[in-house]
Parts: C-alpha cells; structure tokens; sequence
C-alpha cells in the first residue's frame, strides 16, 4: 500500500512537472481603460521662489477607448475651491505593458502631461503629472454604472 501510494504522489509529480503552464501575459491598450474612472489628486505646484501651492481634488474621467477622453475636476489650491466642475479633455495612449501618457487640455490653462499605469485589468489607474514644477499623483478607479429602474 505504501509503494502504491509513493507510485502515485511521483506519477502526480511527474504530470505537473511536464504539463504545459501558460502564463496569463496581460497586454493592454487603449480599449483597456474604456469607461469613466473617479480620480484623487494631491500634489504641489513648486514655485521658482521655492514657495509651493497645494493641490488637492478630484476627477472624473472617460475614455473612449481610442485615444481620446473628457474629464471635469475640482481641484483646491491651498484651500481653496472655485464653485462647479471644471470641464477638459485630451488624448492617451496605452502601451502594451499597461503603461500610458496621457495630456489634458483645460480652457485657459497650459496642457498637462501624465504618465499612468494600469492595474486590475483596468479598473485602476495611477497618474503622475510630468511637467517640471508639478508634484501631483492620482489615483483613480473605474465606476460601475449603476442602473435606477
């Protein structure tokens, strides 16, 4: 009995050992992060006196899937809120290993230029912004549409 059951541990071994594994390579691109993500920023503005301006906000962003989105934000400066959603919008773009850029255009303002990466096949999304003098992060996740009968 003893022999038998060493026989068929060592057989049980020996098929895991020589089956075929596949790996779950995850590849991603723009249709990735197709949908509507709510966003938190926190950062710094870095001024050339060596002053800095909080930042501190929220957003709502949706990708269509093809390298374009909208987005409207409310973000505090040192405190302060202006009123209502700002509204922007942009380009992106996915790289297969689930990296992207992306740059935002807001009315009146410079452009801001991200980097991000995607994670839980897709549902997350952390972003920094790149431009020299901006310290901000976000993190964001996508929403689930709820249905209202």
């Amino acid at each position: 009995m003893k022999r038998l059951l060493c026989l068929a541990v060592a057989v049980l071994a020996l098929a895991v050992i020589t089956s075929p594994i596949q790996a779950a390579a995850s590849s991603c691109s723009n249709a990735t992060i197709r949908g509507t993500y709510a966003l938190t920023l926190r950062g710094q503005i870095l001024l050339p006196d060596g002053s800095s301006i909080v930042l501190d906000g929220l957003a709502k962003q949706t990708f269509d899937g093809k390298g374009n989105f909208t987005q409207v934000d409310a973000v505090a400066e040192n405190g302060m809120l202006a009123p209502g959603w700002r509204p922007g919008s942009g380009t992106y773009s996915v790289n297969p290993d689930c990296t992207g850029s992306q740059t935002i255009s807001v009315a009146g303002l410079p452009d801001v230029h991200l980097q991000f990466i995607i994670s839980q096949s897709g549902n997350k999304i952390r972003q920094v912004v790149t431009d020299p003098g901006l310290a901000t992060t976000a993190e964001g996740e996508r929403l689930v549409e709820i249905l209202v009968k």
